[in-house]
């Protein structure tokens, strides 16, 4: 039977959802109808002019629901509804993942109570037409004539006696419920998907670490890198404006080796703090702060050091210009010299004569 209606059923809104029932005998607690999030769609009979809610978990129908204009869906959290079924004799409930999800099944909802309203107007209107039709039709014996409308109106009465017990009786069953309890286990499964969440996110913060850690050895091979510069610096370079900037270097490296060894206790911290989310999510956020500083650091310093290897450069290049013009001077003394010498020695000769 379920299946020959769908074959004549169209499905017109489908979303995922966690299934629930209420416990029939504590009429309290809610019980899960599926393990996991299924499909929960609305389907329209167009012969029958019906809509139904349908959710198939496997080869059984969790859901198999006639809507009717007396249903009424009720949020009862920001991911959580529910609605009573009264043919069924339970009430469901549908727990989502986000609210636009809640939100969308709650407007389909209302659109079509509003159409099984409608189409039921419609039903009683075409049902009185034909009631009508057969009053006035004079093939029908006088006794039918009579006997129809109030035989029509004495199961009418009985329906709505019958359909009011049912809503006195939802309405006993709903208040004898919990609504706080009710709201509590739409809460833990909330928390439950938070609490999932929660552990990708320290999976993640876990890695993360592992990262830094890596990150953190690079610096300290570049800390060591910039040291030995220094101090290949420090052997070529004299003293005087130099000493200056070796004090600056020199207190750089320091403050880096401070931050390093800050940022290892961080670390240490941050695991022994995992359970904490948002205070990791808050370091972490620190540590890349910090992370961006040094990097800000070294480029400094690398900078300083390109500063420095020029200078020295021009200091040997100004030094050897030196060397050359002074070896030059030399020589055009030593010319000055023998030419004196040799004047000195003519000079001699000239007066010996």
């Amino acid at each position: 039977m379920f299946p020959h209606h769908r074959e004549r059923e169209q499905p017109i809104f489908s979303t995922r959802a966690h299934v629930f029932q209420i416990d029939p005998t504590t009429k309290r607690n809610w019980i899960p109808a599926s393990k996991h999030a299924v499909t929960v769609s609305f389907f329209y009979d167009a012969n029958r002019n019906v809509y139904r809610i349908i959710s198939v978990g496997g080869t059984k129908a969790i859901i198999n629901c006639t809507v009717t204009p007396s249903m009424t869906f009720t949020k009862t959290s920001q991911k959580f509804g529910q609605w009573a079924d009264s043919r069924a004799n339970t009430v469901y409930g549908l727990g989502f993942a986000t609210e636009q999800q809640l939100h969308q099944f709650s407007e389909k909802f209302k659109e079509v109570k509003d159409a099984a309203r409608l189409a039921r107007e419609k039903s009683q209107d075409k049902e009185l037409a034909n009631t009508a039709l057969t009053i006035a039709a004079p093939q029908s014996p006088p006794v039918m004539c009579v006997n129809g409308p109030e035989d029509k109106l004495f199961r009418s009465q009985s329906a709505d006696i019958t359909l009011s017990s049912e809503k006195e009786r939802i309405k006993k069953m709903l208040s004898e419920g919990s609504i706080c309890e009710m709201n509590l286990e739409a809460e833990f499964f909330t928390l439950q998907d938070s609490n999932t969440k929660l552990v990708a996110a320290l999976h993640e913060a876990n890695a993360n670490v592992e990262q830094w850690k890596k990150q953190l050895a690079a610096y300290q091979g570049e800390t060591e890198r910039l040291r030995d510069q220094v101090a290949d610096l420090e052997a070529h370079v004299g003293h005087g404006p130099s000493d200056l900037l070796k004090d600056e270097l020199t207190q750089s490296l320091e403050e880096l080796e401070a931050l390093l060894k800050a940022k290892d206790e961080e670390i240490h911290i941050l695991q022994n703090k995992k359970a904490d989310y948002h205070e990791m999510e808050h370091d972490r956020d620190e540590a890349i702060r910090r992370l961006r500083e040094l990097e800000m650091r070294n480029s400094e310093l690398e900078r300083r050091i390109q500063n420095t290897e020029q200078n020295l450069s021009n200091s040997l290049e100004d030094r050897d210009r030196m060397d050359t013009e002074i070896q030059r001077a030399i020589e055009i003394l030593d010319i000055k010299i023998f030419d004196l010498n040799d004047l000195r020695q003519n000079m001699v000769k000239l007066i010996d004569k």
